[in-house]
């Protein structure tokens, strides 16, 4: 128990204090340079040696305010001053104690303080005692546990009988903030003070307990590091004294660097790289780095080649055994090995097949690996966005590894592999950069036989790789990108094509992938036929071979089916004849006979159409060359896609209105375009189809393309539109059994379209065979095969009169050609008023 008695009040100079706080009973050294303060110090020095000291609050305010200074301080005796050659004044004082600022006064050029005191006598007593006994007990704690404090200096410190006293020793030997000990200073009550202390020291012993636990813990971690590093060295110079000749790993990398066949370059950062390996401890995070950097420079084909096939007869048998048709890519493979053959170091070549899926573009780059006896290794950029996955990242991250092209060169094991780059126009870009333009530099045959990975940080020789890329199309695929390659295009296959290959190769294929053989089925002619017309519409093989394995997966269930039942027939006859029963002289000589063996109840089916249809259900696509008729306002045209060509049908039809026109179908802004063409050509030619001048002020005229939920672009629809246009206003029907493509003018003129063999492939596989064409499209017919040009009818035109002649069913009547004069146009170029079919 505490008890409080009178306070008093005294006048005395103060002096402000910066970084330290001042305790009663504390001897405390600090030097005085502050001009009110040695004044302050002066004064107090000139009476009875007696100062009041306040911390501040902010010690980096020179000259602060009454209000900047804790109210709350020391009363101090100046034990000793000494002034030094500076003009500063060194003070040594002790701590008397703790009182409150009342008022200040700064008239006398420093501080003069009325401070009270608050005296406070501590009544002994049991609970006192054992605050003291525990605040003792985890202050002797906190000093074996602290390096900063001599054990028997402070030991006998507070060997006090003093609770206030003890509070105060302890509280300025803390190592605590200048804002806890001046609020321990502010606590006047001795124990609530020592209370105080004893939670400090609480945590400052577990603050100390935790940091001596984890230096133990890396004091251990260093010393088992020095230990095993010892060690090691010790054994090589065991190993050694004993002549074993056991070589170290450091002597088996260089060894392995000097027979790499690396670079100038490379061969010096290599050796630079196990100089400082050499150096590090074996257990270090650097020291792995540098040897997976090591590991990675080895693992890099440097020199090692394949040898090379040049012979142009095995080279043509192997693409002919692989695929069938394709000739200008095989006559593309075939000048580049001639080449091989005439030249001792030429520039590694780099092709782009483009086309449409399932037409052979990926298993082509294996079939040029194989006709060339190099290495095949394919990386696939679908998605990629990240430009790391060209060139690697750099040694500074953790986990860095070289880029995918580094890593497929070794995983090829040689510096002149078939480098398949599959799916290049699929790739991506964001915040990580632009990986099609980091194949800048791989694909130019100048800039690759010096390529720098980031990992690696040492150029790389491509220059000997042959890279093939594969597309599905061109406009993904950057210019200057596209420009470094040569660029093969393939288009879809004939249906004669089509049958060619899947007897050749998927039948054979999916045969052996779902254990059939040549007792279990045989395909005609018509069952791939039937699979080809009626259950695929595609530009390439992939849906077929999947039907195919399709048909096939159900024959294998129905030969595995019919093996159960004989075997189950086959023991019935076993067990018969195993029943004992009274034999019959024919039996007798018959009881040697064996039971009929299972080959003779397996069937074997023929696949035809007829089975193709039983196994496959009802067919995905019809005959629709005996489906189209006649009819007004609807026209067949040709558009191109990604996946090949396709057909598109344009419905027009015509309503009363105020001459609004309306498109459906997700048509793109081009399209939209050629249709405001079409209707202007035929407004500007009114008369010569039979229809008023002002016809479409009464009407609307509404386009669609089905299917309406894909999106459709581009201008060849052109003349397609202004068929259905025309067909819709003269009431006229267009013919259900011709096609046409391309783009349309206001004056109607028809031009150029792209995608002419896809286009036309599309009308062969639907059954359509006389195309309308533009004219400068003529010079494209000998990319066509001959198959297909033999089988279609083709029309080239220039303008749209002559598609008209050929596309609609009836005449169109020409109404008068009307007179010059105010709101009459007249025709700008001289036209039948008669177009006749």
């Amino acid at each position: 128990m505490s008890a409080k008695e009178k306070p008093e009040t005294k006048r005395l100079p103060m002096m402000p204090i910066r970084d330290v706080v001042i305790f009663p009973h504390m001897m405390t050294p600090f030097v005085v340079g502050r001009e009110s303060s040695v004044r302050a110090l002066e004064e107090a020095l000139a009476g009875e040696k007696k100062i009041f000291l306040a911390t501040q609050h902010d010690a980096s305010i020179d000259e602060p305010r009454p209000d900047e200074i804790f109210t709350v301080g020391t009363i101090a005796n100046i034990v000793q001053s000494l002034k030094l050659p500076d003009g500063n004044i060194k003070v040594l004082v002790e701590g008397i104690e703790r009182a409150k600022v009342v008022s200040v006064s700064d008239d006398e050029g420093f501080f003069r303080a009325v401070v009270r005191t608050f005296a406070t006598r501590v009544e002994a007593g049991t609970q006192v005692d054992a605050l003291t006994s525990r605040v003792t007990s985890l202050f002797e704690q906190y000093v074996k546990l602290s390096q900063n404090l001599n054990y028997e200096t402070m030991i006998a410190a507070i060997r006090v009988d003093d609770p206030g006293k003890l509070a105060d020793t302890v509280g300025a030997n803390l190592q605590l903030t200048i804002e806890e000990k001046q609020e321990l200073l502010e606590v006047f009550d001795p124990v609530d003070r020592l209370t105080r202390v004893a939670e400090m020291l609480d945590i400052e012993i577990e603050k100390l307990s935790v940091d001596r636990t984890i230096q133990g813990r890396v004091k251990r971690q260093m010393e088992r590091a020095q230990k095993e590093y010892y060690l090691n060295e010790k054994i090589k110079a065991i190993q050694k004294e004993l002549g074993r000749g056991e070589k170290s790993e450091y002597d088996d990398l260089k060894k392995k660097i000097e027979q790499a066949g690396m670079s100038k370059e490379a061969h010096d950062k290599a050796m630079l790289e196990l100089k400082r390996l050499e150096q590090m401890p074996p257990m270090s995070a650097e020291s792995t780095v540098s040897r997976n950097y090591l590991d990675w420079l080895l693992a890099v084909p440097w020199k090692n080649k394949t040898k090379e096939i040049r012979d142009l007869k095995f080279a043509r048998e192997v693409l002919e055994s692989d695929h069938h048709g394709l000739e200008k890519i095989k006559e593309r493979i075939l000048e580049f090995l001639a080449v091989r053959r005439l030249v001792k170091n030429p520039k590694g070549s780099i092709l782009c097949f483009v086309g449409p899926p399932g037409v052979g573009k990926t298993s082509l780059g294996m079939s040029i690996a194989k006709a060339t006896g190099r290495k095949f290794v394919r990386m696939s950029l679908g998605g990629v966005r990240d430009e790391a996955e060209i060139r690697g990242h750099r040694r500074t991250y953790i986990g860095a590894l070289p880029g995918q092209l580094i890593q497929m060169m070794k995983k090829a094991g040689t510096k002149n592999p078939v480098f398949m780059l599959d799916e290049i126009d699929k790739m991506s870009t964001d915040f990580r950069g632009d990986p099609s333009s980091a194949l800048l530099e791989v694909l130019d045959p100048e800039q690759n036989s010096s390529f720098q990975d980031h990992y690696l940080d040492v150029e790389y020789d491509l220059s000997e790789v042959f890279f093939v890329a594969t597309a599905n199309v061109l406009h993904t695929i950057p210019p200057a990108l596209q420009d470094r390659m040569e660029v093969i295009r393939l288009s879809g296959y004939t249906e004669l094509e089509k049958m060619e290959i899947a007897k050749k190769f998927l039948v054979a294929k999916q045969r052996d992938a779902t254990g059939l053989n040549d007792t279990n089925i045989e395909w005609a002619d018509s069952g791939i036929a039937q699979l080809i017309q009626y259950y695929t519409r595609e530009a390439g093989v992939r849906n077929l071979e999947r039907e195919i394995g399709n048909v096939s997966r159900k024959i294998a269930r129905k030969v595995v089916e019919a093996e159960v039942d004989g075997e189950q027939a086959t023991a019935a006859v076993v067990e018969a004849s195993a029943k004992p029963k009274k034999k019959s002289a024919k039996s007798k000589k018959q009881e040697d006979v064996a039971p009929e063996p299972l080959q003779s109840i397996q069937p074997k089916v023929f696949v035809n159409d007829k089975v193709v249809q039983d196994l496959l259900g009802p067919q995905k696509y019809r005959d629709l060359q005996m489906t189209r008729k006649n009819e007004i306002g609807t026209t067949c045209g040709l558009a191109w896609t990604e996946v090949g060509g396709t057909m598109l049908t344009t419905e027009v039809s015509i309503m009363e209105g105020r001459g609004k026109l309306t498109t459906t179908g997700k048509l793109g802004d081009v399209m939209q375009e050629s249709a405001q063409a079409a209707l202007s050509y035929i407004r500007s030619r009114a008369h010569v189809f039979g229809l008023n001048r002002d016809f479409y002020r009464h009407l609307d005229i509404h386009l669609h393309v089905p299917e309406g939920a894909i999106p459709k672009d581009g201008p060849s629809a052109g003349i397609t539109i202004a068929t259905s246009m025309c067909s819709a206003l003269s009431n006229i029907p267009v013919r259900g059994d011709i096609a046409m493509t391309g783009e349309i003018t206001v004056r109607g003129k028809v031009l150029p379209i792209g995608g002419l063999k896809e286009k036309m492939l599309a009308a062969h596989r639907h059954g359509i065979y006389e195309l309308i064409l533009p004219k400068d499209n003529e010079k494209d017919l000998p990319d066509i095969p001959e198959v297909i040009r033999k089988d279609m009818k083709l029309h080239f035109v220039e303008s749209m009169d002559e598609v008209l002649k050929l596309a609609l069913a009836g005449d169109l009547q020409a109404l008068p050609v009307p007179q010059s004069g105010v709101g009459t146009v007249e025709n700008p170029r001289p036209t039948d008023d008669k177009l006749t079919q």
